[in-house]
């Protein structure tokens, strides 16, 4: 299905934010997912499904100095 992840039009074949999150390989990251404006926490990932068109945004921390 299209989805908008990070303002980019992307074919993904997944059918919840968890599946989104784990094709892109962030599982277990520090990250902040945003679906339809609204954050939602990593405990919400699995039950949020996505549909055609959904805009997410994933935003993940990289430390450094």
């Amino acid at each position: 299905m299209e989805l908008v992840i990070n303002g980019e039009r992307k074919e993904l074949e997944v059918s919840t934010l968890q599946d989104v999150i784990d094709h892109y390989g962030l599982q277990g990251k520090p990250i902040v997912a945003e679906v339809g404006g609204v954050v939602l926490v990593n405990s919400q990932w699995a039950k949020c499904p996505v549909l055609p068109g959904m805009r997410i945004e994933l935003v993940h921390f990289v430390g450094g100095g």
